[in-house]
């Protein structure tokens, strides 16, 4: 079994530590990197209230745009490619869902489309023919659609249930996108499409083909004239170049290890990789759970910016490099590569810390390598508390998706429980994403079981070492995580001192009558066939399992979740509370799925806190 040696663990006096409000305020977020016009614009979340704000950078100060309301797209319930900006105009998706555009010169904003029954994602400019390209969906049915820039309206293409963000190359003469049809999840199977432009911008002589073999193709961009994705349909999510030849789509892989080189596609428009001006690329990999940055180029490949463990949204202007960066002690950063000079990683701008001053444990990787019962490895993170006479207790933490994965990147709240004493594990369970397709695919139909029985596998490592207190285990998790932190605890041998589930699912069956249209075919697969009388989905249900909970539970649950609806986590604490078990509710009214007031945010982990710290003593 291999494990990494932890570092150091650090101490923390008592008077400095961080507040569950400064933990949850110090979760701002930089995301959709762009270039345009000599100008650098990205989106900043305020943790205070979630609002979206547009930002720019001319390369002498910030200035933040005045969309009027937040941007925001929820295309698919979890949005992306919210805005897109030529060296003029910038248009955007609101908070409302209606579609604006500004002029960058003047400011002056302008109403494009309003519509209260369509929502959108995916934007990119199409500068020729003054106009931008979009993912709508309306009335169930989502549709490639061109926005001119007065506002009307044509449809591209609607062949498919779903689409991802499309590209246009750069002489404005051709046009690509991914889609994908239901039950599947773009991950799962999806197509990658390419067709010339007419006269009057419509599409022409489409050519549309599976990965070979099938998989997910990803992350259209066009370098001239050329095609190029990211496929999995080799094991990895690697790149390729696709060439249109005799009627059909060729697939030529570049030269790249085994290794995923972009994350599930949750959200629209994801830049993983970037070509730079003079040849090559920059590219991110992912390896065992920590993001790195390779730049391919006059024959060389190196990696750059190693003090980083994440990156996102790669862009190029001039000779500079900018991607979002992210670390275990820092927060979102905007870095700058001078791809001239060596070149040097340069943080352009940082989010504010509420760690500022203070020590910050790092996470240790930890791999278990396969072997024996155990098909594959398994990875996680672990940060370890100060050094005191007792072990300490441990937080699992199943993370959400759940085709998804926890990264080594700065997390406030996580810090907040190393300072009081816990240690905490952040696992990369069955059917994370990063590891492969084979890893991924592999939760199919053991959604309740894989996933829950890496959690433990993980803590067994943990314990085994020495470095925590096996009485003293606690599991939480949010939205799906909720979901295998309530199954773990129905595992007779295991002895859990506490759980909490935030807004997590707990009766599939509700899920499933009640979940969007992106995920309907989702718990299909994560669960399989319910089978007769739905017997095989009872079997994994946690609010007909509540009898076989026997540790302390704390829920915390938004009245206006249109996900995980009230009514589950009602009828779960209501079983709980008739199989005599101890639990608790925690209830915002105003919230829904992921609480984004700062007031909620800080109440849930002031709450943990006194659940976790009275259990952990008791």
């Amino acid at each position: 079994m291999f494990i990494a040696i932890p570092r150091t663990p650090v101490s923390f006096s008592e008077g400095n530590l961080i507040s569950a409000r400064e933990a949850c305020a110090g979760a701002q977020q930089y995301a959709e990197l762009r270039v345009s016009g000599g100008g650098l614009f990205w989106l900043a979340t305020a943790p205070e209230d979630g609002s979206v704000s547009l930002w720019r950078y001319d390369a002498q100060r910030p200035e933040r745009l005045n969309t009027g309301t937040s941007i925001r797209s929820r295309l698919n319930g979890y949005g992306g490619g919210a805005y897109a900006v030529t060296p003029e105009f910038v248009c955007w998706v609101s908070e409302d869902q209606c579609l604006w555009s500004m002029n960058l010169h003047s400011g002056q904003r302008h109403l494009l489309v309003c519509d209260p029954y369509s929502t959108w994602g995916g934007l990119t400019p199409d500068p020729l023919r003054q106009r931008w390209i979009a993912v709508r969906e309306k009335q169930g049915k989502q549709a490639l659609m061109a926005i001119d820039y007065q506002g009307c309206l044509s449809v591209l293409n609607d062949h498919f249930d779903f689409y991802g963000a499309p590209a246009v190359s750069q002489n404005g003469q051709q046009i690509a996108w991914t889609g994908w049809f239901s039950p599947y999840m773009p991950w799962d199977q999806s197509w990658i499409c390419l067709a010339g432009l007419d006269s009057v911008g419509q599409p022409v002589n489409l050519v549309k083909a599976e990965p070979p073999g099938g998989g997910s193709v990803q992350q259209a961009q066009f370098v001239a004239q050329s095609l190029w994705v990211v496929s999995d349909h080799g094991g990895w999510w690697q790149p390729y170049r696709v060439v249109r030849q005799d009627g059909d789509l060729h697939w030529l892989p570049a030269l790249s290890p085994n290794r995923d080189h972009a994350n599930a596609p949750w959200q629209l428009g994801e830049r993983h990789a970037c070509p730079l001006p003079c040849g090559g690329w920059a590219r991110v990999r992912y390896r065992q759970g920590i993001g790195e940055l390779w730049l391919e180029q006059a024959g060389e490949i190196k990696q750059v910016a190693s003090a980083y463990t994440d990156f996102r949204d790669l862009v190029v202007s001039g000779g500079d490099l900018y991607c979002v960066a992210r670390r275990p002690d820092l927060s979102d950063t905007i870095l700058r590569l001078n791809l001239w000079a060596g070149p040097r990683a340069q943080p352009l701008f940082r989010a504010p810390a509420p760690l500022a001053g203070r020590n910050c444990v790092w996470p240790e990787s930890i791999v278990l390598p396969f072997g024996g019962e155990h098909r594959y490895a398994l990875q996680g993170f672990v940060y370890l508390p100060e050094r005191s006479e007792k072990k300490p207790p441990l937080i699992l933490i199943a993370h959400g998706g759940p085709t998804s994965a926890a990264y080594a990147a700065f997390n406030p709240q996580v810090q907040f429980w190393c300072q009081r004493g816990f240690a905490v594990a952040e696992v990369n369970y069955t059917g994370s994403t990063g590891f492969g397709r084979e890893f991924r695919q592999a939760l199919a139909g053991q959604w309740g079981k894989a996933d829950v029985a890496d959690m433990f596998r993980m803590k067994d490592a943990i314990v085994e070492a020495g470095w925590v207190d096996p009485d003293r285990v606690f599991i939480q998790g949010r939205s799906s995580g909720g979901y295998t932190a309530l199954m773990a605890a129905v595992v007779p041998k295991e002895h859990l001192r506490g759980l909490a589930s935030l807004y997590g699912v707990t009766d599939p069956f509700t899920l499933k009558a009640a979940t969007h249209r992106f995920e309907s075919g989702y718990l299909d697969w994560l669960l399989g066939e319910p089978g007769p009388e739905g017997r095989y989905w009872n079997a994994r249900t946690p609010a007909r399992l509540a009898n076989q909970i026997a540790c302390p539970a704390v829920f915390f649950q938004g009245g206006r979740d249109p996900v995980v609806v009230p009514e589950q986590t009602l009828a779960m604490v209501k079983a709980l509370e008739g199989a005599g078990q101890q639990v608790e509710l925690v209830w915002f009214d105003e919230e829904g799925h992921g609480f984004r007031a700062l007031d909620s945010q800080a109440e849930v982990l002031d709450r943990l806190c006194q659940f976790y710290t009275g259990l952990a003593r008791g």
